[in-house]
């Protein structure tokens, strides 16, 4: 009996890199909930943790990103798909620092640009989950 793998595809993501994918992702759901705690609260409190969610979500992404760059280098990794998938996470890079600069205003001059930016920074971390997984599956350590 043989045992397909998951995806076709020879590009595989690096398990390191899976986790760091998701950890992301849940950095930024937890901003956006923090943002709408803040919405509607009114406690400065939440507008910090936003802060550093973002922060971490922000780190997180750059290493993604690092290492998606990294592979690019590699041949099998040079598909559309990836190259896609790597411009998305520039994507969240960009729009991520730019979401820590406008929550690294007064708290009262964040809303409601902060919250709808975090919404579009996780649902871009969505799709890059998404299309990382789905598209490349996790194991390929080479």
């Amino acid at each position: 009996m043989t045992v397909k793998p998951a995806s076709t595809s020879a590009a595989r993501l690096h398990p390191f890199h899976g986790v760091l994918l998701g950890g992301a992702f849940a950095f930024f759901f937890a901003t956006l909930l923090s943002d709408f705690a803040y919405i509607a609260s009114y406690h400065i409190q939440w507008s910090n943790f936003a802060s550093w969610l973002i922060t971490a979500g922000l780190l997180f992404s750059a290493l993604i990103l690092l290492s998606a760059v990294v592979s690019l280098l590699r041949p099998a990794y040079r598909v559309k798909a990836f190259v896609i998938y790597t411009v998305l996470l520039l994507l969240i890079c960009a729009l991520a620092l730019l979401n820590a600069l406008i929550h690294a205003r007064d708290a009262w001059a964040v809303m409601p640009t902060g919250a709808v930016l975090s919404g579009i920074v996780m649902l871009l971390a969505a799709l890059a989950s998404w299309l990382g997984f789905s598209r490349f599956g996790v194991g390929g350590a080479a």
